[in-house]
């Protein structure tokens, strides 16, 4: 608390399911004055969750980077061009916006309402991708090639890369060009090596098939068979009841 009363400025950098608790337990010790600057770094949280310590006269500011970071000294360097995802009270936006600046950081207004589709959106892409990074490395790894991280560099670089610049136009892969056959061997294959694949495959397939037909990618006459190929549940079954017996498709 003594600590807390002393700081002009007190960055809280907590996991967010902590966060609320904290903040009550800070205003509770009186410790926190008028006038110091209050920051967290949470992503799904706005200025608001700052409240307790906004009526006791802290300048409550939500300052998240949308980066990730390692805990090593690397992460200072991160923040330089990094975006920060900025939410305060209006009366205080160019003073958050000007601590991102100074820190090296390109401030993005995220307004309290949009906070938490804002940071499912950046987990969406960045968190997930890590999962579906280190499932690719251990599937190479199985096929035998020695060094999976050299192979898919590269690649995933490209593939982000045309994405960012194109959206749903970069889709390529036999999914976008409608190879069923090849797409069955897939589900086939990972079944037999990574079962544990098959769901998270099929899933992100079943999505990739609808953009490409919604940006015409996927040629319509090609899309059926795919689409059956990809009522498939992890267990081999079609439908979604799970009995060989059930519906074919998924009513696409």
């Amino acid at each position: 608390a003594r600590v807390l009363a002393l700081a002009d400025l007190v960055l809280l950098t907590v996991p967010d399911d902590a966060l609320p608790g904290l903040v009550e337990g800070l205003a509770d010790t009186g410790a926190v004055r008028p006038g110091q600057l209050l920051v967290h770094t949470s992503g799904r949280y706005g200025a608001r969750v700052l409240d307790p310590a906004r009526r006791a006269g802290a300048l409550p500011l939500a300052l998240h980077p949308a980066m990730t970071f390692t805990g090593t000294a690397v992460d200072v360097q991160r923040l330089a061009g990094c975006s920060f995802g900025v939410t305060a009270p209006e009366e205080l936006r160019l003073a958050a916006e000007a601590l991102v600046i100074e820190m090296g950081g390109e401030p993005e207004w995220i307004a309290e309402e949009a906070r938490p589709l804002y940071h499912a959106a950046l987990a969406l892409g960045a968190n997930h991708l890590v999962t579906l990074v280190a499932q690719s490395m251990e599937l190479l790894h199985k096929a035998g090639v020695a060094a999976p991280d050299r192979m898919l560099g590269p690649l995933l670089g490209a593939a982000l890369d045309n994405a960012l610049r194109s959206g749903d136009a970069a889709l390529t892969g036999p999914v976008a060009r409608g190879d069923a056959g090849t797409v069955a061997a897939h589900v086939a294959e990972l079944r037999k090596h990574a079962p544990g694949t098959v769901t998270g495959y099929l899933a992100m397939a079943r999505t990739t098939a609808d953009r490409a037909l919604a940006h015409g990618l996927l040629k319509p006459e090609l899309a059926e068979d795919l689409l059956g190929v990809l009522a498939e549940t992890p267990a081999g079954t079609t439908g979604t009841t799970g009995s060989p017996d059930g519906p074919q498709g998924d009513d696409r």
